[in-house]
């Protein structure tokens, strides 16, 4: 079925009137979009679009330089490294059809794929983001032209260079982000092209390329869902009014957003240990406050990005009182002003104001997010936002320019390409920070002393560089500023049993399960810890424990074959061994311990079987291939005797 477009075709003298019309009602000249680039009495070469989009996009990766040297940090773990869709058992299936799903089908299918390609070696992966977040300020550059914003290219150029986008580059986990971000901009870049076409040919296509990249969006993160409002933004502006056959142009992003809506919902609750902490939980009105302050502060970050900290103070909500309701209702009042000044100063102040709470309608508070534990806000989270705000700066300086400096291109190309490299220069040297997870728990504390969160990861980082001490004194402090954080419940616990005090990892375990009894792992290391006891009933029931709520969980079938195989309940221990090796069969520890269960079974052939296996797998394990020449004297002597 053909789509028709919302406006009419015009005859040549018409349609130029027509567009100076729109053109003058939105306060933009309509010679923007032409001479956005245009330097006088500069060669014609110098002018070409795939020029200037090649030179943004190589400046914004050599701005990002530092990330090269960067590994991974904190849940990029659960997100790549420990990914068991990623790194196996499972795959793609699981990817498009369980709790996984929840973080964005597409995003984590792009990383699996890049596993395919290049393993766990993060510099592709840091390299693929920053090129999505490149060529997204490219593309952002073409939708500023076509919503003929002057300063195109500035805006575009003043987003992609903000310090407030370092967290999102510089973080691989968050390729949901830049992925999503660029696919979410290439709809609208053919939606304006759908709504505007440039010449007398046809453009279905490109509605049905917008309507493609939109699921692209949405299926890399749900928060891409704003994305009909969005477009619903555009057609005002460009049309100067809205009308509502704009909804029937609209209706397929809305089929869209609800549906992704949807399978968002039922993949949380999937996940495992997806009931949020009530200790977190917000009212409706603490929910109102909330999102009448988020707003303001993401504001002040892209006016003054200055401090940036990973995770900001989670700041008292206090919905019983007046006055707290003030940023609300200032938001409120700044949109009103902005619509009945409409048709004199505020049009594009009115366009821009509205994307931005639009964008981060998913971010505000009004819905429950789990990040909420830490803090109402983080930089990543206005990734799309930033962009109106942003290009309505661009907007303003290069008016601004050409009323100051008429005829000076010289020197508007200087003021601006300044302002460019500070916003740079700040990006480069905040892209250090997420080096590792030292430099990024490090900084964070720094600037945000009571982050319980962040002494808790830091104290990881330290536990794994083996300075043990200073782990637990990071623990300790986690603890302090949050007792009823189960997570580093857990951590201490592994701390002290590293350091062989066994009594007071149980006691650290206990008090983890006793938070959150639906902490596998905390059942799974409580059981190693009983066991180093002697207490191997109860550490049999502990990895039981651990399998019930998670039933993937490999090592504890191995850990509970163990356990089994040396009291003597060799059939059990097999059975233990197999689940973990139909889970993984990479395995090598797995099938040595399933040898030794055998071979106390006298089950020579299998024996043999799972011994070629461990030689195929690792073909330098010497002690496995004299193991192997052993059984099979073993059994050839056997079988002469017969």
């Amino acid at each position: 079925m053909k789509i028709e477009r919302v406006y009419p075709r015009y005859p040549d003298r018409m349609a130029k009137r027509f567009k100076n019309k729109k053109a003058a009602g939105s306060g933009v000249s309509a010679k923007v979009a032409e001479t956005d680039l245009i330097a006088p009495g500069m060669p014609p070469w110098f002018n070409r679009d795939w020029l200037w989009g090649l030179i943004l996009l190589l400046a914004v990766v050599l701005v990002y330089q530092p990330v090269w040297y960067a590994g991974f940090i904190w849940d990029d773990d659960v997100h790549v490294t420990a990914n068991p869709c990623i790194i196996g058992p499972l795959g793609l299936k699981e990817i498009w059809t369980t709790g996984a799903a929840a973080i964005g089908p597409l995003t984590i299918t792009t990383f699996w794929a890049e596993h395919v390609l290049w393993g766990l070696d993060p510099l592709p992966y840091h390299f693929v983001n920053v090129l999505l977040h490149a060529l997204s300020a490219v593309v952002l550059w073409q939708v500023l032209r076509g919503l003929q914003v002057p300063g195109a290219m500035l805006g575009a150029t003043l987003w992609a260079f903000h310090p407030v986008a370092v967290e999102s580059v510089a973080w691989i986990s968050e390729t949901k982000n830049t992925e999503s971000g660029l696919f979410f901009l290439v709809s609208i870049f053919f939606y304006l092209r759908w709504l505007r076409p440039l010449g007398q040919t046809g453009s279905g296509w490109n509605y049905g390329l917008a309507v493609v990249f939109a699921a692209l969006a949405m299926a890399s993160k749900s928060s891409t869902v704003i994305l009909p409002l969005v477009l619903g933004l555009c057609a005002w502006w460009i049309e100067g009014r809205w009308q509502w056959r704009h909804l029937v142009t609209l209706l397929p992003f809305l089929l869209l957003a609800v549906m992704a809506g949807v399978v968002t919902v039922w993949t949380q609750g999937l996940e495992v240990g997806s009931t949020p902490d009530p200790e977190w939980l917000q009212r409706g009105s603490e929910r109102l406050v909330t999102a009448g302050t988020v707003p303001w502060f993401y504001l002040t970050k892209l006016l003054w990005p200055y401090p940036l900290i990973a995770i900001y103070p989670r700041w008292k909500v206090d919905a019983t009182q007046w006055f707290s309701y003030l940023p609300l209702l200032a938001v409120v009042g700044a949109l009103l002003w902005f619509w009945v000044k409409r048709k004199s100063w505020s049009r594009s102040c009115l366009f821009a104001w509205s994307y931005f709470l639009v964008a981060l309608l998913p971010v505000s508070g009004f819905s429950m997010m789990s990040f909420s534990a830490y803090s109402f806000v983080a930089d990543h989270f206005q990734y799309l936002a930033s962009m109106g705000p942003l290009a309505l700066a661009g907007a303003g300086m290069s008016f601004a320019a050409d009323r100051l400096f008429p005829g000076k291109f010289l020197l508007r190309a200087m003021l601006f390409a300044g302002l460019v490299l500070g916003l740079g220069v700040w990006s480069w040297q905040r892209a250090w920070v997420y080096q590792n997870e030292e430099t990024l728990w490090t900084d964070t504390l720094a600037s945000n002393p009571n982050c319980w969160l962040g002494h808790n990861n830091l104290g990881n980082a330290l536990l794994q560089k083996g300075q043990v001490d200073d782990a637990i004194a990071q623990f300790q402090y986690a603890l302090e500023e949050n007792p009823n954080y189960a997570l580093a419940q857990y951590n201490l616990g592994n701390a002290l049993l590293q350091k062989g005090q066994v009594d007071d990892a149980i006691a650290f375990y206990k008090r983890a399960l006793e938070l959150n009894p639906g902490y596998a792992s905390a059942h799974s290391n409580l059981g190693s810890a009983l066991l180093q006891k002697g207490q191997a009933d109860e550490a049999i029931a502990q990895y039981q424990l651990a399998l019930e709520i998670d039933p993937n969980r490999a090592l504890d079938y191995n850990n509970l074959g163990f356990v089994l195989c040396n009291r003597g309940r060799v059939d059990e221990a097999i059975a233990q061994y197999q689940k973990a090796l139909g889970i993984d069969p990479k395995l090598i520890q797995v099938r040595h311990n399933l040898v030794r269960a055998l071979l106390k079974k006298g089950d020579i052939d299998q024996t043999i079987i799972q011994l070629q296996e461990v030689v195929r797998l690792n073909p330098s394990d010497s002690n496995a291939q004299n193991n192997l020449a052993a059984v099979q004297a073993m059994a050839r002597q056997s079988a002469s005797q017969k």
